[in-house]
This record gives C-alpha cells, structure tokens and sequence, in this order.
C-alpha cells in the first residue's frame, strides 16, 4: 500500500541527541569540576532524573538534594536542545524527499515538547510537520499505540498505509502491533539492540540517506 503518512520519532532519529543523553551525568559532573567514571552513561541511562540524581550524590558524595541535581541534569539536556542538537546525518535530505512526494508528517516523541520545538526552530525544522506529539507532555507512553493512532488521525491517514520511523526498540514494536509500517533507524547508542531492529522492522536504515519510499 502506497505512503500516505509519516511518523518520525526524534533523538536518534532525527536528531543526533542520543549521544547528548547518554553523557548527561558526566556534563553535569564536569560543571562541577568532577571527572565522572567511565561507564556512568551507561550506568545511569535507564534511569529517571530523580533516581539519577539519587545515584550521583551517593556515588560522588555531592551536598546537594536529589530535587537541585536532577534539576541540573534537566538543564543540561535543556542547553543542548537549545543550543547544540543537530539533524543525523542524512535527516534533513529524508525529509525534503518527503516534501517533494506530498506526504504529511509528525513527531511523536518521549522528550518534552519544549525542548523539540526549541530545536525544531533553531534549525528552521518545526514547520515541515503538522503536529509534534510529546508523550511526556501528554502523560502518555510510546509503549503505548494511543499517541501514534493520534499522530495518524491528525494526518487522515490509516496505520497500514503510515510510516513510523525509529530508533528505539519498544516503540517499533508498539508501532507494528499497532499496524503500522515501521522503519527501524540505526543509532550508536543502541548498538546492541541493532540485530532486533533490523529484524523487527519493516524496513531497516543504518543510513537515512538509503530509504526508497514505498
């Protein structure tokens, strides 16, 4: 069935953030003159900011509340949304090939919807869609299908003939028990995971500048 609609998740996939959110403790620590220890990212990476926050003043014996870190660690991201994020290589090339077909998009995401649209308008990226969907706005989960069914009846478009691009492993499988058509983006950061995007997707890009519309 023809594309009619697209889906596009945003850090790791538009976005190269994923690397940004890995280091997160170890910005907020270096603010504090303090060299983290290797592997924090990945100790802390699953974590929430508050359990975050908990493990870093345990771990490096900070006077601070967890409330004062985990604001610090929210900042960090805040400042590099703002000021630093940049399109993955071949993002920008993928979504002017979905101008030029007609083909109507928007952002479902877990990061709040303040920070993308900061960067969205920095790199002059917020009106290429017709809406931006934050889960973490909305109170919702993208192991969830609600915020993706939404993101399609917005564009009047059915799950089978929408695209769902992402990065992350959960949400593509919500997406294809949901219907949709999933495109699974390679990221660096969920290296380990590659195997089960590639096979669980529809369709799979180590590089954005690969994808054939279908």
């Amino acid at each position: 069935m023809k594309t009619k609609g697209a889906i596009f998740d945003v850090d790791g996939t538009l976005l190269d953030t994923m690397p940004a959110w890995h280091d997160d403790g170890a910005r907020y620590l270096a603010g504090l003159g303090i060299e983290a220890e290797p592997g924090l990212g990945d100790r802390l990476f699953a974590e929430t900011s508050l359990t975050a926050a908990a493990y870093i003043i345990e771990r490096y014996g900070l006077d601070k509340t967890v409330d004062e870190v985990a604001d610090g660690l929210i900042k960090e991201m805040q400042d590099y949304y703002f000021n630093h994020a940049v399109p993955k290589e071949g993002a920008l090339e993928l979504l002017d090939r979905m101008d030029e077909e007609g083909i109507p998009m928007t952002i479902v995401t877990s990061t709040d919807g303040y920070c993308i649209k900061a960067a969205f308008d920095r790199l002059g990226l917020t009106d290429r869609f017709i809406a931006i969907y934050s889960a973490a706005d909305l109170g919702m989960k993208k192991s969830e299908p609600d915020i993706f069914y939404m993101a399609a009846e917005k564009m009047g478009t059915r799950p089978e003939e929408t695209l769902v691009f992402e990065d992350g492993l959960y949400a593509i499988d919500t997406a294809n028990a949901a219907g949709f058509m999933t495109v699974g983006i390679y990221d660096i950061i969920s290296e380990k995971e590659q195997d089960d995007i590639r096979e669980r997707s529809d369709i799979y890009l180590k590089d954005l500048r690969d994808f054939e519309l279908i």
